[in-house]
């Protein structure tokens, strides 16, 4: 989070900025999108499906991994990618948590 006083926050509030952070990307959600779509591992080659170069997509993959919201093996020449399943969880509990709250905006602006 850069040059921040991140310690003045909750664990919870640093733990859903940076997977914010890294889930605030077009093409990651566009990934994932595809990963999804697919019910299974994929092993083929991202890059024709999302039409970025291999650099950004390597690179995109590796911020998806590095959440832990992607896993990865590696087989020879063959890299495939499925969604780790207890991640998409916690981060869809993380997501739910925060945006379940109750809002009351009545008296305001």
């Amino acid at each position: 989070m850069g040059i921040t006083k991140t310690e003045i926050f909750t664990n919870e509030q640093n733990q859903l900025a940076s997977m914010l952070k890294v889930l605030g990307h077009p093409a990651r959600l566009a990934i994932l999108n595809y990963i999804i779509q697919q019910d299974a591992c994929i092993c083929t080659d991202i890059v024709e499906e999302i039409g970025l170069a291999q650099s950004t997509i390597s690179q995109h993959l590796k911020e998806l991994k590095n959440i832990g919201i992607i896993q990865g093996t590696i087989e020879g020449k063959s890299i495939c990618y499925c969604i780790n399943e207890q991640v998409w969880k916690t981060i869809q509990n993380d997501f739910n948590g925060f945006f379940n709250k109750p809002v009351s905006a009545d008296s305001c602006c």
